[in-house]
């Protein structure tokens, strides 16, 4: 069997890649990434091939085609929220998800991606799959639009497992080449490890379901074993507000340091996301193992072994 990850060197597709071949000894692990905002580190470890490419790319569509893949774990995206480029945001998203999808019809083979929680913009929360989509941005539109057309692939392609996977706010291990794009956990965690007050838009009650990346990885390996279709939520199920964040970090490093707060400068900020699981559970039998409380520390121990935190501009 052939797995291909898109996006392989990046954030949760290096921890994706590096978990299918630990798990599974019987499937060949491909890895596509055009390293533009990848790094080749995320990869130390990794043992299968690496097609060097972007999804943009007739070539590289074409390339893909011949090797005949079994399931798809589409990562690869524009995930720069503050890209305001909306034809580039769509042709990385939209555009690229389609020829996927194309060579997924033609192989019969399983689809895994990555949706976003920000098609919910500022809607209800807990944010439930059949709720009114209001995205704010070209980025959540970009991901409404890639999850529209999920839909209609699954009706007119009943055999073929597709799920999306509508992430919330993840952190975790190998995040630290994601630039001003990695997650607040962090972003703030560096900040005080640093010696700096930790700077929070006022006044940190904002707030968001943060998820730690090995249970996003759980949640995609869950997918390719149910073969069913659908999209769900990834998430805790319980929002957790940036003061909350700090105080964990704080406890975690044993330090007592003072919140910075500053006006948010941005028009459109989402204020509260939480994940209503219910699809979730249903369709992937999937239960996120871990809190902020367990999940802070343990990425605070990876960062001390694995990252100079000198070299982050946090």
């Amino acid at each position: 069997m052939k797995a291909l990850v898109t996006g392989g060197a990046g954030f949760i597709g290096s921890n994706l890649a590096l978990e299918l071949q630990k798990r599974y000894k019987d499937i060949e692990v491909f890895v596509l990434d055009d390293f533009s905002s990848g790094h080749f580190k995320n990869l130390i470890g990794f043992e299968g091939e690496i097609i060097t490419g972007s999804i943009t790319e007739p070539e590289t569509i074409e390339k893909l085609r011949k090797y005949g893949f079994d399931v798809i774990f589409h990562q690869a995206a524009n995930a720069n929220t503050t890209d305001t480029n909306q034809r580039k945001m769509m042709e990385a998203n939209y555009e690229a998800f389609k020829d996927l999808l194309e060579i997924a019809r033609e192989s019969k083979a399983k689809v895994i991606y990555a949706s976003s929680a920000a098609v919910y913009g500022n809607g209800p929360a807990p944010m439930k799959v059949n709720q009114e989509l209001l995205p704010e941005n070209i980025y959540g539109f970009s991901k409404y639009a890639m999850d529209m057309l999920a839909y209609k692939f699954m009706k007119e392609n009943p055999t073929i497992s597709v799920v999306g996977l509508r992430y919330f706010n993840v952190y975790g291990p190998r995040e630290t080449y994601k630039g001003k794009m990695a997650s607040m956990v962090l972003q703030l965690t560096v900040q005080i490890m640093k010696g700096k007050r930790p700077r929070l838009f006022k006044w940190g009650e904002q707030k968001r379901d943060f998820v730690y990346v090995m249970d996003c990885i759980e949640a995609n390996i869950k997918s390719f074993e149910a073969n069913k279709s659908g999209i769900v939520n990834i998430g805790t199920g319980k929002a957790r507000s940036f003061n909350e964040i700090v105080d964990v970090i704080r406890r975690t490093l044993n330090v007592d340091v003072e919140i910075e707060y500053f006006d948010n400068p941005y028009d459109f900020y989402q204020n509260y996301t939480e994940a209503d699981l219910t699809e979730t559970k249903e369709i992937l039998n999937w239960y996120p193992g871990t809190q902020i409380e367990e999940g802070i520390p343990a990425y605070i121990k990876w960062i001390k072994e694995n990252v100079n935190i000198n070299k982050l501009p946090y």
